[in-house]
């Protein structure tokens, strides 16, 4: 039901009010499945998995920022050709250095982690990809093409680094018979935060323009969803910060794996 009813709020499919209760029909399961999970001993999706203090920041935290990353291939798009007036062409040429930017950052990602360490360099990293995200909300139609090339480059390097991250720690400390319990709860909220990524994203821009009564988008209505999606990708960061420093290490690198007991 969120799904479903997000995924339409962003394609215009149905009214106002089949989404709206879609959206609170699958609010309100989703609270009636926490509560069957205590009372249950093996859940399909395992909610108990969120004492693990990695899991949750890894889980909770990244869908915060998942969620804020999955408006953008939304947004961007419709702001470069809507908004701006560019064509189909220009506008994927320069989307496409975000995907660029992520691919160069596989090539470091694995020294990069173990010289911050992974409180560090998600706790920070949250923080430098909010600020993009007010950056890309910046962006008018004068502003040069290449500006907004790197802009989109250095976002896309530093989210993909965040996401890495996030992918990394998210077992660190899970037990290994809990793992596959794991994968299905991390696994089912990544899913379900881009989702709603893109919803919110149709949201704000919906808000926007019922708030100056226009009926067609503009280059000015784009940068409260752009902000909005910023907010929240500091928001994650409060998830990272009471994990200690020595969060992850192992698999970081900082400190070296325990031995393996032979049975």
């Amino acid at each position: 039901g969120l799904v479903f009813g997000f995924e339409a709020l962003s394609q215009n499919i149905l009214s106002h009010q089949v989404i709206a209760l879609l959206v609170i029909g699958g609010a309100l399961f989703l609270a009636l499945y926490v509560r069957h999970t205590r009372h249950t001993e093996y859940p399909i999706v395992d909610l108990q998995l969120l004492k693990v203090q990695t899991f949750r920041a890894a889980t909770v935290g990244g869908a915060l920022f998942r969620v804020a990353a999955g408006a953008l291939p939304f947004l961007l798009p419709l702001m470069l050709q809507l908004g701006f007036g560019m064509t189909p062409v220009r506008s994927g040429l320069l989307t496409f250095s975000g995907a660029a930017g992520a691919l160069i950052m596989r090539l470091g990602a694995r020294p990069v982690i173990r010289l911050f360490g992974f409180r560090t360099l998600l706790l920070g990293n949250a923080l430098i990809s909010g600020a993009f995200l007010f950056v890309y909300a910046a962006f008018r139609p004068t502003t040069p093409d290449l500006v907004i090339l790197l802009a989109l480059f250095t976002g896309g390097f530093f989210r993909s680094l965040q996401f890495t991250g996030l992918n990394a720690i998210a077992f660190a400390d899970v037990a290994t018979p809990l793992l596959s319990r794991a994968s299905t709860l991390a696994s089912t909220a990544q899913q379900l935060s881009f989702s709603l990524g893109v919803g919110l994203g149709a949201m704000l821009l919906n808000l926007t323009l019922l708030w100056h009564g226009g009926s067609a988008l503009g280059p000015h209505d784009f940068w409260p969803a752009f902000a909005c999606t910023g907010l929240l990708t500091f928001a994650s960061a409060l998830f990272f910060l009471p994990l200690p420093a020595s969060a992850g290490a192992e698999v970081s690198g900082r400190l070296p794996r325990k031995p393996i007991a032979a049975d």
